[in-house]
């Protein structure tokens, strides 16, 4: 598989639904196999929250692939023997592309960063794809907060595809994943060394930032679910501590607390807050008289995947978009499968066996 990273500049005003504006940005982004000679075989792929631009393969060094490898790849799924597959790293992110701390410790923007929101994030990404001269993909896909962004580009522009895969997202944050959020955002900014955005890139590198890690392991909380937790880890104790210590741990504590700790250490708390409130935020009715006026617009055949055990973002949730476009005639323009899956919100990163033919399917058609 060919793997090329690389990063646009843009020289231009960039202007954001806040009514503020980007003087100028950047965008890196990683691509897959070949582009055709009719720029016909793109794939869009948008990634979730803690993701980035490399989804597929290794870098050097790496002990892990890109976040989704098993599905992107020669005579995978998503086969990029066929397919030219782009993935552009989001404003507002820490990896690589133009956010709240993007220019280093001097010149960096900090809490002077605009609010950015995915549709934002998606104008950005259509200004990179015609500067490629992709005027038409084949297909855009994303899970979770890369469903979102899914979404918007089927609303905002409609003619750029003729088929969208969503997977474990919603047309609308809801109040429940917005107050898991808010537990990191509280974390953060009241973590004494946070600073009020005044810290230094490298302060956060050995040992991440407390409030944050703690944040993270209640947002994490969201992305499993019950049956998968008791599944993973029972009422395992950790055999190196004791059960009448005060601090000894249960595995599930353990784990958590290495999940939180760990991600602290790898994703700018700034960053995190400006990702996260970009998600809360998002609403595709917003600018609409309804979700129904909103879905009008949309040209594309959908594929909606849902999961059963997902408390972040629910099953009818996405149920809700599909029966909006039966609603409006559009029944045969929609597919919508709830995958019967313990593994909760994170199923999409986890159980390619369970939805990956679905995705192969929508492709082919």
């Amino acid at each position: 598989m060919k793997i090329h990273s690389a990063t646009e500049y843009f020289d231009e005003p960039l202007h954001l639904e806040s009514g503020r504006i980007l003087d100028s940005y950047k965008l890196i982004y990683e691509t897959y196999g070949e582009l055709n000679k009719k720029k016909s075989n793109t794939i869009i792929v948008f990634h979730a929250l803690s993701g980035s631009h490399h989804a597929a393969g290794f870098y050097q060094g790496d002990k892990k692939p890109g976040w989704w490898d098993s599905l992107i790849g020669d005579g995978k799924k998503i086969d990029t023997k066929i397919y030219f597959v782009i993935c552009v790293n989001v404003l507002g992110s820490c990896f690589g592309s133009t956010g709240p701390m993007s220019n280093g410790d001097k010149d960096s923007l900090r809490l002077k960063f605009p609010v950015i929101t995915i549709s934002d994030m998606v104008k950005s990404q259509m200004k990179l794809f015609s500067r490629l001269g992709i005027e038409k993909a084949h297909a855009i896909i994303g899970g979770s907060m890369g469903g979102m962004q899914a979404l918007c580009c089927a609303v905002e522009y409609p003619s750029f595809t003729n088929r969208v895969i969503s997977l474990a997202s919603t047309y609308a944050t809801q109040a429940w994943a917005i107050a898991f959020n808010r537990l990191a955002m509280e974390g953060i900014v009241n973590d004494s060394r946070f600073k009020n955005g005044h810290y230094k890139m490298s302060d956060f590198k050995k040992e991440g930032l407390f409030g944050f890690a703690v944040g993270r392991m209640a947002g994490h909380i969201s992305f499993l679910s019950p049956l998968s937790m008791n599944s993973k880890f029972g009422r395992n104790y950790v055999e190196t501590d004791g059960l009448y210590e005060l601090f000894g741990r249960f595995q599930v504590e353990r784990y958590m607390e290495y999940n939180g700790h760990s991600f602290a250490k790898r994703f700018d708390p700034l960053s995190y807050l400006y990702v996260i409130k970009a998600m809360n935020i998002f609403d595709a009715s917003r600018n609409y008289d309804s979700l129904k006026d909103s879905l009008q617009h949309v040209k594309a055949k959908m594929t909606l995947i849902a999961f059963k055990e997902d408390k972040l973002f629910r099953p009818h949730e996405m149920e809700e978009i599909k029966n909006t476009l039966v609603n409006l005639g559009r029944g045969s323009h929609v597919n919508y499968i709830c995958i019967d899956s313990i593994y909760g919100h994170d199923a999409f990163l986890i159980e390619f066996d369970k939805f990956d033919f679905y995705i192969e399917k929508a492709l082919q058609e």
